[in-house]
């Protein structure tokens, strides 16, 4: 009873609250683009200054608008005073611009990625993605959409004015101490805000408008829909365009995923409505939902009371104004062309296991790993051939569902729980996607094209960020080895770059059916000066392991199998 009272009166004291004008991003487009990263404050509640970090401005950062193919020159300058990175989030894009952990701007330096547009027209993000501080730096504000637009979609007859008929919406959810100062890691996020704005309202014009969604927030799954139940097309996922649009009155959004949905407000003049989150219609086992384990007697520290979780309420209040000069007022039959990947066709088939480091009935107040293993800035769990075309399964031996993140390529869908029914939100394209709890799976297949880099890896990991500042990561290298074909042929293993000048070497095996279990790498006098051991379902007859640390000399890799074991002599310039 208390806790109901409480939830009624959390909720009747934000309808008090003054009605915000929901501000849009800046935008920033062209060829260059300079993003200067800094401290400042912003007023979140009247007569309070909150310390915030930005991007060009005191709260999250200007939305970039580009065009496929174009070639980009990015100059990120990090006055921050601690060091970070800048994540280009869904961007098909070489590891050394990528942005992970391992990528790091130190304060008071510009980094300058520079790359083409590769990826489908569709909605994207960045933010930082410094190990252990990505939740402290996305949560005090760096977060900016990116806006890609190629001829297709210019074409396909859909609302592309931003900020007119076309509106970016990220989507987030904080919690403030009793000073009004941001808390990272918190599970009290109970302060709603769309663009950095409380309470929003925006004026829509009546005709067909498109909403660009991202969950910007750190744990918070939402379930979008529209007050009434009124129905909205989605057009697109993580990674463009559908291929038609689907008619829903509900869409699920993890932390990290996007979606573009038209709302046809045709002859709805003066009308008002709301682009809400039916929580209440979540089961157990997700993060926004009455139960976040699947087991009720699972608790998660400061969870409750929220008057988010489990409850339906309102995300943005639409006011509906007159039309436009040149209004959209009809929804497309078609959008683009997706052609399936075919499962057969892949080269490898890769298993990863979501688990609690601590089983139990508290498990959720803890860490997470996958394939048993926290993440290692010093480890390549994985390396992947370039062209190769994969299937990975994720299963989820934890309470909790975790959107899993892949960077570099967009993924289908393939299987959800084993099932092939795959309902329309999980269609098209995705890098990002939730895996349900207690067991659950999802399926997908992939192609990892273009990109090759043997010392800078990828991630894969929970965009839950307490999760993945937690060690919930792993990292992969996507390898070229079609100058070492002629060499297999006529060796059980190759070894290279040999001598090695860089961060990491790779050693194959001849026989793909092998698989590598773990390494030694020893030095000329005969001591092991690093070691590893491979989780079953983390490595194949491919890997890539560091040797930065390594001074100048000469060394002995010791390579075991499941039955074999191979020594190979390199140089370590």
């Amino acid at each position: 009873m208390k806790r109901t009272l409480l939830i009624v009166a959390v909720i009747f004291i934000i309808k008090l609250q003054a009605q915000n004008q929901l501000s849009i991003p800046p935008v920033l487009n062209g060829s260059q683009y300079q993003l200067n990263l800094q401290n400042s404050t912003y007023e979140f509640f009247t007569g309070h200054q909150t310390a915030t970090m930005g991007v060009n401005g005191n709260i999250l950062g200007p939305t970039l608008i580009m065009n496929q193919g174009d070639q980009v020159d990015i100059q990120v300058t990090n006055n921050l005073g601690q060091q970070t990175t800048i994540h280009w989030h869904g961007m098909h894009i070489s590891a050394a611009n990528d942005g992970g952990p391992h990528t790091i701007i130190p304060p008071g330096t510009t980094w300058n990625p520079q790359f083409t547009v590769m990826n489908r027209a569709g909605t994207y993000w960045y933010h930082p993605h410094l190990d252990e501080y990505t939740d402290e730096h996305v949560s005090k504000g760096i977060a900016g959409m990116i806006i890609i637009h190629d001829n297709n979609e210019l074409n396909a007859g859909l609302p592309v004015t931003y900020g007119v008929d076309d509106f970016p919406l990220v989507v987030q959810t904080k919690d403030f101490d009793g000073n009004y100062q941001i808390v990272n890691h918190s599970n009290n996020d109970d302060v709603l805000m769309v663009n950095a704005t409380i309470n929003p309202y925006l004026e829509v014009p009546a005709q067909v408008v498109r909403l660009r969604l991202l969950n910007g927030s750190s744990q918070r799954v939402f379930n979008f829909g529209l007050s009434g139940n009124m129905p909205f097309h989605l057009i697109a996922t993580d990674g463009g365009l559908l291929e038609a649009p689907e008619q829903l009155t509900r869409l699920p959004l993890s932390p990290g995923e996007r979606a573009e949905i038209l709302v046809n407000l045709n002859g709805m003049e003066n009308q008002t409505l709301y682009l809400m989150s039916y929580a209440s219609e979540f089961g157990n086992g997700i993060y926004g939902a009455t139960n976040p384990g699947m087991n009720a007697n699972m608790t998660l520290n400061n969870y409750n009371p929220n008057a988010l979780n489990g409850n339906d309420f309102n995300v943005l209040e639409l006011r509906v104004v007159s039309q436009t000069a040149n209004p959209v007022t009809s929804i497309p039959a078609q959008l683009s062309t997706i052609v399936p990947m075919d499962e057969n066709m892949a080269d490898a088939q890769r298993n990863f296991t979501l688990r609690p480091v601590t089983m139990g009935f508290n498990q959720l107040n803890g860490d997470f790993t996958i394939n048993g293993v926290s993440f290692d800035m010093n480890t390549i769990n994985l390396t992947v051939p370039l062209n190769n075309t994969e299937v990975w399964t994720v299963t989820n031996n934890s309470a909790i569902a975790h959107p899993f993140h892949v960077h570099d390529i967009q993924f289908q869908i393939l299987s959800i729980n084993g099932s092939t029914n795959i309902p329309a939100y999980a269609q098209g394209w995705h890098d990002t996607f939730l895996v349900p709890a207690g067991g659950g799976s999802i399926k997908f297949i992939t192609k990892f094209e273009d990109f090759a880099d043997d010392s800078i890896p990828y991630m894969y990991h929970c965009h839950m960020l307490n999760h993945e500042d937690g060690g919930m990561m792993g990292s992969f290298t996507v390898v070229d080895m079609s100058n070492k074909i002629e060499e297999l042929k006529n060796n059980e293993a190759v070894l290279y770059p040999n001598p090695v000048n860089g961060i990491y070497m790779n050693f194959i095996l001849k026989n793909t059916a092998e698989k590598i279990k773990s390494y030694l790498i020893i030095d000329a006098s005969g001591k092991i000066v690093y070691q590893n051991h491979f989780h079953k379902n983390e490595q194949n007859y491919l890997m890539s392991f560091p040797v930065y640390t390594l001074s100048s000399g000469t060394y002995f890799l010791k390579v075991y199998t499941d039955d074999k074991i191979y020594t190979r002599k390199f140089i370590k310039n």
